[in-house]
C-alpha cells in the first residue's frame, strides 16, 4: 500500500517543482519584457527624483496642515531631514545607475539590499522629529495627517 501511494506522491511532486521552474521562468521573462518595453517610452516621461517627490510631498503636508508660529521650528527639523534623506538616496541612485547595466543577478541583489538598508536608516532618522512635529499638532491637524499616511490624499479616501 505504501508503494502504490509513493509512486502517486512522486510524479504530483515532480509537476508541481517543474510548474514553479515553469512559472518563475515566465514571470522573470514578463518582468524582463515589460522592463524593455517601458525603456521604449517617451523621453517627456522622464523619472522624477527623490528630492523632487520630497519637495513636492513637503508642499502638500504644509499646505494641508496650517502649520502654525508655534510649530515652525519643528516642522522646519522635519523637513531638513525629509531633505537630506532624499539628497543621499539620488546620490546613492546615481552613483549606481551607471553600473546597473553590467551587473550580474547576485549583485543587483545586493544593490536592492543596499537601497533598502538606505531607506530603513532615513526612516530611522526621520521619525523622531516627525514624532516631535506630530505630537505638537492638533487633534484636526492629527486627523488630516493621518489620512494624508493612509490614502496619499488630503481629505480623499482610497477605494478598497
Amino acid at each position: 500500500m505504501k508503494r502504490k501511494a509513493y509512486r502517486v506522491v512522486f510524479p504530483v511532486a515532480l509537476v508541481v517543482v517543474m510548474v514553479a521552474f515553469l512559472s518563475t521562468i515566465f514571470f522573470v521573462n514578463a518582468n524582463l519584457s515589460s522592463a524593455a518595453a517601458s525603456k521604449k517610452k517617451s523621453p517627456a516621461v522622464a523619472k522624477t527624483s527623490a528630492v523632487e517627490q520630497t519637495e513636492a510631498q513637503i508642499k502638500q503636508l504644509q499646505g494641508a496642515l496650517n502649520i502654525t508660529e508655534a510649530q515652525k521650528e519643528l516642522w522646519d527639523n522635519l523637513t531638513q531631514v525629509m531633505r537630506e534623506n532624499a539628497k543621499d538616496m539620488d546620490a546613492l541612485t546615481k552613483e549606481r545607475a551607471e553600473s546597473t547595466k553590467t551587473m550580474n543577478a547576485v549583485e543587483h541583489m545586493k544593490f536592492h539590499s543596499q537601497i533598502t538598508e538606505a531607506h530603513l536608516d532615513q526612516l530611522n532618522k526621520l521619525i523622531p522629529p516627525f514624532e516631535a512635529f506630530y505630537d505638537s499638532m492638533s487633534d484636526e491637524q492629527k486627523k488630516t495627517t493621518d489620512t494624508i499616511f493612509r490614502t496619499g490624499k488630503h481629505g480623499k479616501q482610497k477605494r478598497k
